[in-house]
């Protein structure tokens, strides 16, 4: 199905943004991609005028991939995406979005569910396939359900040419260790755990790489942990985490760097992260990632804000059903 069906996206004219293959995909995909969370409108009001003007800049820059889900906005980004793309040829773009959750409390990852939430997403979208569909935020319900019921109707779609690559998504590191043993998938996507404060997902590049699964890195700036923004009233980061990572932040801006450079330019700088997902309603935010890329890596500032941050590296947070965290260090 990987021939024809979905030929390889050439890169847009002008367009330095770099590329890597995603796992056994065939997608070779921007080092950088777009994140559709913030059409949502899920962390401020946004301009719909600049919104859809993200998505054009995005694409415009050589960013080829673009993530959403049904539950960003209650499926307000995924429709704002079908604008956004209306007119733009399809082969110029890879298209990933999400199943499962669909309100902060309302998970259904049954096999009716899995063929009904492909279908609207793809309706909502004005679009006749997907290249990656994602069970989303999978910590919060026994997973057995993913492996026995939910995965085995996403291979049926993905049979039918709906979908083409299957994948999972989630906040602890041992759900991608479940996946990867209990289930036949492409991808995974996880956030927060491969930044300048938590390198976690590093570890766990040699297990996915022996089941050929390709790796997405998600949230650079950890919710504007590492930026000089002031954190969402949501934030679970404690009094500790958020005074040192202002320290780190004060640091760089001595150093006359802004510290959400300098977490962007380190997520993308690792290869075994094949991309990194980040997004915005503001297109000149969007633009500016983009130049950032374009400038070098200072590895000497890393060294000494991975410094300030080493006494909460790795830390994070726990908000899933029990089984499914990850061991909390005592």
């Amino acid at each position: 199905m990987a021939g024809s069906l979905f030929p390889q996206i050439p890169p847009p004219i002008n367009s330095t943004m770099k590329r890597r293959p995603l796992g056994n995909t065939g997608m070779d995909v921007s080092v950088l991609s777009f994140g559709a969370s913030s059409l949502g409108a899920e962390f401020r009001k946004i301009d719909l005028g600049e919104a859809l003007k993200s998505v054009e800049v995005a694409l415009d820059r050589g960013m080829n991939l673009i993530d959403t889900s049904p539950y960003y906005g209650r499926g307000l980004s995924e429709s704002l995406l079908g604008f956004a793309l209306e007119g733009v040829p399809r082969d110029s773009y890879y298209l990933s979005t999400k199943l499962g959750r669909y309100a902060p409390l309302h998970f259904d990852f049954s096999a009716r569910r899995v063929r009904e939430s492909v279908d609207i997403s793809l309706e909502r979208m004005k679009q006749e396939y997907l290249d990656i569909i994602l069970c989303h935020d999978i910590e919060f319900v026994d997973m057995q359900q993913i492996w026995d019921e939910t995965i085995p109707e996403l291979h049926k779609l993905k049979q039918a040419g709906k979908v083409k690559n299957i994948g999972v998504s989630g906040y602890p590191m041992k759900v991608f260790r479940e996946a990867a043993a209990h289930a036949d998938i492409d991808v995974i996507l996880s956030y927060n755990h491969y930044t300048l404060q938590n390198t976690m997902l590093a570890d766990l590049v040699d297990e996915m790489k022996a089941k050929s699964i390709g790796v997405m890195n998600a949230a650079p700036f950890s919710a504007r942990l590492l930026t000089n923004a002031p954190l969402p009233k949501w934030h679970l980061a404690t009094p500790e985490v958020r005074a040192i990572c202002k320290q780190a932040a004060d640091h760089c801006t001595a150093a006359g760097v802004d510290i959400a450079k300098l977490a962007l330019q380190f997520s993308v700088a690792n290869e075994d992260m094949v991309t990194c997902i980040t997004g915005s309603a503001n297109p000149d935010r969007v633009a500016q990632w983009c130049d950032w890329l374009e400038e070098p890596l200072d590895d000497q500032l890393v060294t000494e804000v991975q410094e300030i941050l080493a006494p909460i590296h790795n830390w994070f947070y726990v908000e899933c059903l029990p089984e499914n965290s990850d061991p909390v260090s005592a």
